[in-house]
């Protein structure tokens, strides 16, 4: 058994196992998203203006905890792809708001499933234990995230 002063071994180390699961997850997407161009951070970015379109560009980046010098370039690749368009706000010219266009819109459609495949990799869905077993992990995560984020 190690002692206090040896250090931990990577497996012990609670950042390597989000890393990989974090990782797992987004591979996962890669399949789903690849036939329409899109990469996870790009489908995230879609995921919060399918829920509120027009958002500005800071309160997306608050959204999705990007900052600007990671966000600017996703939503310059998808702009690209015509699926979003960046616009001045007419009542504050500083700010510039992230609106989805017809083919962002229609993409919803294609990603309704995406979750519920995704999440198929996690085990029989068949079991009845499996939604509440998600739904508990996805809040203990999100209540990691707000503490890590509060002590910084």
């Amino acid at each position: 058994m190690p002692s206090r002063t040896d250090p931990p071994t990577l497996e012990q180390h609670l950042c390597f196992a989000l890393y990989r699961a974090s990782r797992a997850m987004i591979r996962g997407y890669g399949p789903l998203l690849e036939p329409l161009g899109l990469t996870y951070a790009q489908y995230l970015v879609l995921v919060v203006l399918w829920e509120t379109d027009a958002v500005s560009v800071r309160q997306l980046g608050e959204r999705l905890s990007l900052d600007s010098a990671t966000l600017t370039p996703l939503l310059k690749r998808l702009e690209a792809q015509a699926a979003i368009e960046r616009k001045r706000d007419p009542s504050d010219e500083r700010v510039v708001r992230v609106h989805l266009t017809k083919q962002g819109r229609a993409l919803r459609a294609k990603c309704r499933d995406f979750p519920l495949a995704a999440a198929c990799r996690l085990g029989d869905f068949g079991d009845p234990a499996l939604p509440a077993q998600v739904k508990r992990l996805r809040e203990e995560l999100t209540e990691l995230a707000n503490r890590l984020e509060s002590s910084e």
